[in-house]
């Protein structure tokens, strides 16, 4: 059977992130910039081959330029050494349009094995004639097994940064020629 390649449709797609901030509220951030490719066995997702993430993390945006000036240093995400956060895909089970994605998570030259939940939204032709298909990926991460281990502690003793990072992506894909 003939392969499919996708590629990200960005105006359609988002890479957000959730973590508690000084454990009494959560903190959103996203990547403006990050790519996605998928391989699949023919033209829908019953069997997806690969699929590769890679997000600048020179784009994160949390709505505080200070807070994003400090993720992008090396008590976080030291983006002049470790521009990308990159995933790759290593199988996926699926029980008809939900599932769980697994692949390799790099963060700061830490690669580690993550399980997350997808839910396949489908797969439809727009106007133009483009066919597209769309997810849900959600899942969890402790950011100090990827070497993100910085925090403060408050007045009272509780930390600034929560360790679980709740990630969030909303994509959707263009099938390639």
């Amino acid at each position: 059977m003939q392969t499919t390649i996708w590629a990200l449709d960005a105006a359609h797609s988002e890479l957000t992130f959730k973590v508690r901030h000084l454990m009494i509220s959560t903190v959103t951030g996203n990547f403006g910039s990050f790519k996605v490719e998928a391989e699949t066995e023919g033209a829908d997702f019953a069997k997806m081959l690969a699929v590769k993430v890679e997000a600048d993390v020179s784009s994160i945006n949390t709505n505080n330029v200070d807070r994003d000036a400090h993720l992008r240093s090396a008590d976080f995400f030291d983006t002049e050494k470790f521009a990308l956060i990159t995933f790759e895909g290593t199988s996926v089970d699926t029980d008809g349009y939900m599932g769980t994605l697994h692949g390799n998570l790099t963060i700061r030259d830490v690669t580690k094995a993550v399980a997350l939940d997808i839910e396949i939204g489908g797969v439809a032709t727009d106007g133009y004639g483009q066919t597209k298909a769309g997810f849900t990926v959600t899942g969890k991460i402790s950011r100090k097994e990827f070497g993100l281990t910085w925090n403060a502690l408050t007045s009272t003793g509780g930390a600034v940064v929560g360790d679980d990072v709740k990630i969030n992506a909303e994509i959707q894909l263009i099938k390639q020629g």
